[in-house]
């Protein structure tokens, strides 16, 4: 279903800009530590996490490191060519096209308006989920500042992740591994979902197993701002990413940074809610409050 979800978002890239997506080009592409960053030709940019984990050895050079993207070819490629990336690949090669659709995502949003759903700037998506202490929260990654902003609040939850050792020693109570998701996710009023899920192709799997009536947030630089997929899905936030300074973003991810480093500089937190769908609860514990 993950890839459905691209597909889907794809397709409303290509009947949206038609004919005029054969004269975009990539004018720059960063693959970082943190993040993929892709800038276009018309100034457009967009992000993706990189999946560093699945690069399969961290040394130079194996056999396997033919397979890695682009290396040097890149610059004026398609970006309707590399979008195809986002679906038939994976690992990196799925980071750059994922990146690319984010892009184009931008431009579709410009020339169509965002019917269906409010944008909200500046609004973190653990705000938008309007969190109340009596509900059982499921966060699939380590959201570092959610898990922080529940444990505040007093709710109940669980973190669904990979990779524990992500977590510190105060976390690892609320630890659950991933492949518990079918036990935990139907327990949850509110799902938080990394949009890394996007690269590792079990987003579907994880909207698939919440509760009809779970508030279900997507969060992440990984998150295209065309959410009509998404939507469709169960889900009714999308927590993204808009690029406001491509060029200053794209050399600080050469240099290895961050969200630390892009937040409130080179981007900018954007917030999709579903107007469709009606709130079920008054304001909750925001995400400042904890992390102030």
């Amino acid at each position: 279903m993950t890839d459905d979800i691209l597909s889907e978002t794809a397709r409303i890239v290509r009947a949206e800009l038609g004919s005029d997506l054969a004269a975009i080009r990539v004018e720059r592409g960063v693959i970082g530590l943190f993040f993929t960053g892709i800038k276009l030709s018309t100034g457009h940019a967009g992000l993706c996490a990189t999946p560093i984990k699945e690069i399969p050895e961290a040394v130079c050079c194996p056999s396997s490191a033919m397979a890695m993207p682009f290396p040097g070819k890149l610059t004026r490629r398609s970006a309707g060519d590399l979008i195809d990336e986002a679906v038939s690949s994976t690992g990196v090669r799925r980071a750059v096209g994922i990146a690319t659709l984010n892009a184009l995502a931008e431009i579709v949003a410009e020339r169509r308006g965002r019917a269906g759903c409010e944008v909200i700037e500046g609004l973190d998506a653990f705000d938008a989920a309007e969190v109340r202490a009596e509900e059982t929260a499921v966060v699939v990654g380590a959201f570092v500042p959610f898990l922080r902003a529940l444990r505040k609040l007093g709710a109940r939850h669980w973190v669904l992740e990979k990779d524990p050792a992500t977590l510190k020693e105060h976390e690892l109570p609320y630890f659950r591994p991933a492949e518990a998701a079918p036990e935990v996710v139907p327990q949850a009023d509110v799902l938080f979902v990394t949009g890394t899920t996007l690269i590792n192709g079990t987003l579907g799997e994880l909207l698939a197993l919440a509760r009809p009536d779970a508030r279900v947030a997507v969060v992440g630089p990984t998150v295209t701002m065309i959410p009509d997929a998404f939507f469709a899905r169960g889900c009714h936030i999308l927590g993204g990413v808009r690029v406001t300074d491509p060029d200053a973003l794209l050399d600080v991810l050469a240099e290895g940074g961050s969200g630390y480093h892009i937040f409130g500089r080179s981007a900018a937190k954007v917030t999709l809610r579903a107007t469709s769908r009606e709130s079920r609860a008054p304001a909750g514990h925001r995400l400042a409050d904890a992390v102030g």
